[in-house]
């Protein structure tokens, strides 16, 4: 492990993508068949395979106990080198070379251990998962620090907290385990795409059988992503003369497998969420095909889309009852097919062949082939409602009517576009438009996290509230700005920060801001009574004075004319014959 982690170091301290892939590769090909999976796995900042669901669930109190108890010094002193770095693996790393300096000084030998190698690390982590309760997990942890040198320590920390942060995009480890054992870059994509599992795909090219990859069921694909977009003549551009548009629904995205009578369904993070949603399982158990849909599961009652908030109210809950499950009703809504078996395929070999390399338009004239158990007619599925628009004014009408059918915006999709699990490309765009904006003033800002690790880059913003003259706050938001501008306020705020606690300061109430939002709803995670959903600044406003901010009067307004206008366009749909809901 020690190995890997300098290999680690010399990959974070380039920034050519040509040196980072030598790099790996010089180090890849070298490793055994038992080593190179975990590396690759490791390399890709996980402890475990993107498709493996298992977490370690160590927090930070149960980090930071441990490091504690292994040092001997003061509980305060990991938080303390955290808010210095923003970065818990360096901060590990750090009170590690304290508690050595403070060895070395009083004269103590330095430990006598054995340094893990990377099965050893793998083993250990496997050993915190199973580990039950906080104590026992912070003893097993506490057992792999203590074998650790500061470096290993500080990399096996940002593996296991998800922050490794060298630099490694997907495609880059790809392209250093195809140079490693000189196999064709389309294979080892390929095979990724397919297993989901990077250490898998090493192992695959080292054997020089990447061509037997095949999709797994029950094993969730990573799914497909989506560039945003808002100008309608830019979309029509690039995915024209005609494209394909579906609703942007504000649920969950899911990921559902079937075979015989066995149902799956798998949240975005590629987590088991089957149990969240009863109805929609028991829905697809009588069904007679075997493969799996990608789409979206939503609140949804009498032919309309529910609000998210209501959505909200299922989620996490892995047994709910039938009391929530007739408050908040749900539906699936597909608009994929990655994967179908042929009918002669039984249930006792459930193995589906993959539809990822053929356009959009024949995976979906194979979705509608399977004459899913639609809701208007008592099932638990719908098909997301699909129009083709050939002109930015189509766009723009398509546009209306999903906020009509009280969506959030649309997809817009090549419908001679592959499916590139895990991938972001031009195949397909979201459109968003912010509903409004807001000028808000900020009263608080925290570190960031990651490339913004040493700048105050989350703003927390308030409106005034026009009876007492209190600033309530609204939201936070960490985008919209450049790295010049969040620089250039680093330094403001921190000649104007009021009070510190830890890595959040409340600052003067100067800077105000224009803040954009896709929803705002009601909401008591602020003081001010409401929330917005993505919110994010769209500009600073040094021209404002933080006197002229929005009001909550203004917040109340706008609130209310958002769901009147949802009311009458609702209505003016019914007039015009529109379809609320999400099939069509």
């Amino acid at each position: 492990m020690r190995r890997w982690s300098e290999v680690a170091e010399r990959v974070s301290a380039t920034t050519r993508t040509s040196v980072k892939t030598h790099l790996l590769a010089d180090y890849l090909s070298t490793l055994e068949a038992g080593q190179l999976p975990i590396a690759a796995v490791f390399f890709a900042g996980r402890p475990f395979a993107e498709v493996d669901s298992r977490t370690t669930g160590l927090g930070w109190a149960t980090i930071s106990g441990a490091v504690a108890a292994l040092t001997r010094l003061p509980a305060d002193a990991l938080a303390e080198a955290y808010d210095r770095s923003s970065d818990l693996g360096l901060a590990v790393a750090d009170v590690l070379e304290q508690a050595a300096e403070v060895r070395r000084a009083r004269g103590l030998p330095e430990p006598m251990v054995e340094p893990p190698n990377l099965a050893a690390v793998a083993t250990a982590f496997a050993e915190i998962e199973t580990a039950g309760g906080a104590p026992a997990k912070a003893d097993r942890f506490a057992d792999l620090l203590a074998r650790c040198d500061p470096l290993t320590a500080r990399y096996v920390v940002k593996i296991l907290t998800g922050e490794l942060r060298i630099g490694l995009k997907e495609g880059l480890l790809e392209a250093a385990l195809a140079e490693a054992f000189e196999r064709p870059i389309g294979a080892v994509k390929r095979a990724g795409m397919l297993t989901g599992d990077i250490g898998r795909t090493a192992l695959l090219a080292r054997e020089d059988r990447l061509d037997s990859a095949v999709i797994a069921l029950f094993h969730p694909l990573k799914f497909m992503l989506a560039t945003p977009a808002e100008n309608a003549t830019e979309i029509i551009a690039r995915l024209g003369p005609t494209a394909w548009v579906e609703d942007k629904y504000d649920g969950i995205r899911a990921q559902l497998h079937r075979a015989g009578r066995e149902v799956r369904l798998y949240s975005r993070d590629l987590h088991d969420i089957t149990g969240q949603f009863p109805e929609v399982v028991a829905g697809a158990r009588d069904l007679s095909w075997t493969g799996i849909l990608d789409g979206e599961v939503l609140a949804y009652r009498d032919g309309l889309v529910m609000p998210f908030v209501a959505l909200q109210k299922r989620l996490g809950r892995k047994a709910p009852s039938a009391a929530i499950q007739a408050e908040v009703p749900v539906v699936f809504v597909a608009f994929d097919l990655l994967a179908l078996a042929d009918p002669a395929v039984t249930a006792a070999e459930p193995r589906a062949q993959a539809l990822l390399d053929r356009p959009l338009s024949e995976r979906r004239h194979l979705l509608e082939a399977l004459a899913l158990p639609l809701a208007d007619v008592g099932g638990s599925f719908a098909l997301s409602h699909l129009v083709s628009v050939d002109s930015a004014a189509a766009l723009e009408r398509a546009f209306n009517d999903a906020r009509l059918r009280r969506n959030e915006g649309l997809m817009v999709k090549d419908p001679a576009s592959a499916y590139s699990p895990g991938r972001r490309g031009l195949g397909w765009l979201k459109m968003k438009k912010a509903l409004a904006t807001l000028d808000c003033v900020v009263v608080g800002v925290e570190l960031g996290h990651g490339k913004r690790h040493g700048v105050l880059s989350d703003y927390t913003f308030a409106v005034r509230d026009e009876a007492t003259d209190r600033l309530l706050t609204i939201g936070k938001a960490y985008t919209g700005l450049t790295d010049v501008e969040i620089a250039e306020m680093t330094a403001w705020f921190e000649a104007h920060t009021l009070d510190r606690f830890g890595r959040y300061r409340t600052v003067e109430p100067s800077v105000v801001v224009e803040v954009a939002f896709d929803v705002i709803v009601r909401s008591n995670r602020h003081n001010s009574g409401f929330s917005l959903r993505f919110p994010r600044i769209a500009r600073l406003r040094p021209d404002k004075d933080p006197a002229e901010i929005d009001t909550t009067a203004t917040v109340e307004a706008v609130w209310s004319g958002l769901q009147h206008g949802a009311e009458q366009l609702v209505t003016a749909g019914h007039e015009r014959g529109g379809r609320e809901g999400p099939a069509g």
